[in-house]
């Protein structure tokens, strides 16, 4: 696609394929990073769709060959935190009341979590009905690694999955292997990418459930839960600090490489994430736990690390943030308890999804 065609093209392509509608990301440059107005388009054929009888199933896929979705447009959040603006709050705000629709839906939503699936697009595929992963799905929430926090229900999606590992991916920013995605309860189905079109072929004639039980092979190992004795041990406990010691104790190469990675994140970012996965269970349902995060998205967004985060790993791409405050030790419980107070009438007020 030239740059002309791709300036010319809908974001998001909506089409028919027999009874199944279908929601295509179209961005493949970006790998469909997710703008304002691709969550304004697949929430207005969402709505349309739930009540056309000609629909029976939702199928969300991505254009180009490199992944659903890479997330929201960072760049875009970024401009506007530097700008003290506030697009970035009615972005999530639209953003996290669609990924609530989408968990609630009325018809089955069939998720293709081919290639790469981040931050924002999970929060499009794994609340779904149906979602389903490939040989080439690398899934994950990256936020710590720009100064934010889990989002999109991320932290509701990590907070339940096995023992620690949704502690351990989230304060790492690991991916997951569609195997992974699968043990972890971020998708259901695994399918070849080679048998997509098989799939969307079944799709405009059967009932979901038919179409990848027709389809869906075996699901692949996933090597993480090898280590699930060590992560549950290393990652117990609200303590970050003791966190990163215990895995400096376990010794081995996977517990070093993750105390360093740990270690390398936004310090804020990670004790407020992992404050946050801590008391998500609790909240009861995804749509308390996206208020939350709307809460701690709104702090983020106005604090220095996520200005320097999108600066080091997405515009400069230098790699190396300069972090403030810099170490976990110098990030106190009440600099995490901030972030979780109710926002305030000139923040614009909490979001109500429940």
């Amino acid at each position: 696609m030239s740059a002309q065609q791709a300036a010319t093209e809908p974001p998001v392509i909506l089409r028919r394929h027999g009874h199944a509608g279908h929601i295509v990301l179209n961005r493949p440059r970006a790998i469909n990073a997710l703008t304002h107005e691709m969550v304004r388009l697949i929430r207005e054929a969402l709505d349309a769709w739930a009540v056309d009888d000609a629909v029976r199933v939702v199928v969300l896929s991505g254009a180009g060959e490199r992944g659903l979705c890479a997330g929201a447009d960072v760049v875009a959040l970024w401009h506007d935190a530097k700008a003290g603006g506030t697009e970035a709050a009615a972005f999530w705000a639209e953003e996290y009341e669609l990924n609530a629709l989408i968990a609630r839906y009325p018809k089955p939503y069939v998720a293709i979590m081919d290639g790469i699936v981040l931050g924002g697009g999970i929060g499009l595929s794994a609340h779904a009905s149906h979602r389903v992963v490939t040989e080439t799905s690398s899934v994950g929430m990256p936020e710590t690694g720009i100064g934010f926090i889990p989002d999109v229900g991320g932290t509701w999606l990590l907070a339940n999955a096995p023992g620690e590992v949704g502690v351990h991916l989230a304060l790492t920013t690991g991916r997951m292997d569609a195997g992974e995605a699968i043990a972890c309860g971020f998708a259901d189905h695994y399918v070849p990418r080679a048998h997509l079109k098989a799939l969307f072929d079944d799709l405009a004639e059967l009932d979901a459930d038919d179409a990848l039980a027709s389809r869906a092979q075996p699901s692949p190992d996933a090597p993480v839960l090898e280590h699930l004795a060590w992560l549950d041990a290393a990652y117990a406990g609200d303590d970050a600090e003791a966190i990163v010691e215990r895995l400096r104790t376990v010794g081995t190469e996977h517990s070093l490489q993750a105390a360093d990675a740990i270690e390398s994140k936004s310090p804020t970012a990670v004790k407020v994430t992992l404050r946050a996965l801590r008391e998500a269970p609790a909240l009861g349902s995804l749509e308390r736990a996206l208020e939350v995060e709307y809460r701690l998205a709104l702090r983020c967004h106005a604090m220095p690390d996520y200005v320097e985060g999108v600066r080091a790993q997405v515009v400069d791409k230098d790699r190396n943030p300069a972090w403030s405050p810099a170490t976990l030790g110098e990030v106190g419980d009440d600099d995490v308890d901030a972030f979780f107070a109710p926002l305030t009438d000139a923040e614009g007020g909490e979001l109500r999804l429940s």
